[in-house]
Order: structure tokens, then C-alpha cells, then sequence
């Protein structure tokens, strides 16, 4: 029964739509973290492997994720990581934007909107244009 309320969309006003930013409640108290920060706590995780247990091997599914996570990953270092948060923190943005923003490195406004649709009425492109400016800033001087 409750698959055919999600085929005639009967009850659609409960479920989620990141488009409005509405997300099940598991997801209330998480912290939302960017690709990069993935990976720097995958690195991590992958030291004190290597530091404490050589013999054993990582399971697959950490591998993956870490070779998904290198590949995609917009920042090249921690600190790099740590400033972009916080230029994205500066603006009453949801966590659900910031990560977006911070994983897709948008260049304009209108590309970051067409991506993220909740910061059409979130912000405005001037303000938007300007974070986006800094973080391409950042990126710039990692390397």
C-alpha cells in the first residue's frame, strides 16, 4: 500500500526534497561533510591502519570509498578543507548547501543555482558570487 501512495503521489508532503530542503529526521542531528573532509578522515583512518595493524588489510568497501574520494575530491589539502568551511559557514546557508556548494565548486551564481535550486531563494546571486569568488580563491592557491 505504501508503494502506491509514492506512484499516484498521495502523502508526497512528507518526503524528502532537498529542492526545499527537507530531509528525514535521521538526518536533524548529522553533520554534513563535504568530499574532501571525507577524504581527510579516510587518510587518517588509513595511517593508523598502516601504523597499528600492517598485516591486515582494509576492507573493500573502504578502498572504494577512498579511491572515490581522491578522484573527486575539489581540495587538496586540510587547510585548504578547513578555510573553504568556513568561508561557507560565514552565510546562513543550510548544511545540505554548504556540502553542495563545497563538492561541486560552482564558478557563477547562476551555475551554482541551477544546481543547488534551494539557494534561489536562500541568497542572492551578489552575496553567492562573492563566496564562490573566495573559495576559487583558495582553490588557486593549494597547488
Amino acid at each position: 500500500m505504501a508503494s502506491s501512495n509514492a506512484v499516484t503521489g498521495e502523502g508526497m508532503e512528507n518526503q524528502e526534497d532537498a529542492n526545499d530542503l527537507k530531509f528525514n529526521k535521521e538526518f536533524d542531528n548529522a553533520q554534513a561533510l563535504m568530499i574532501s573532509e571525507v577524504k581527510l578522515l579516510l587518510e587518517e583512518r588509513k595511517k593508523l591502519q598502516e601504523t597499528f595493524n600492517e598485516d591486515q588489510e582494509l576492507p573493500e568497501v573502504f578502498q572504494k570509498t577512498y579511491d572515490y574520494v581522491q578522484q573527486f575530491s575539489k581540495f587538496t589539502n586540510e587547510q585548504t578543507v578547513k578555510t573553504v568551511r568556513q568561508t561557507l559557514s560565514t552565510k546562513s546557508l543550510h548544511p545540505f548547501e554548504m556540502v553542495a556548494i563545497g563538492n561541486l565548486c560552482p564558478e557563477v551564481a547562476d551555475e551554482a543555482k541551477s544546481y543547488i535550486r534551494s539557494l534561489e531563494s536562500n541568497i542572492d546571486d551578489e552575496e553567492l558570487q562573492e563566496m564562490l569568488d573566495e573559495i576559487k580563491t583558495h582553490i588557486s592557491y593549494q597547488y
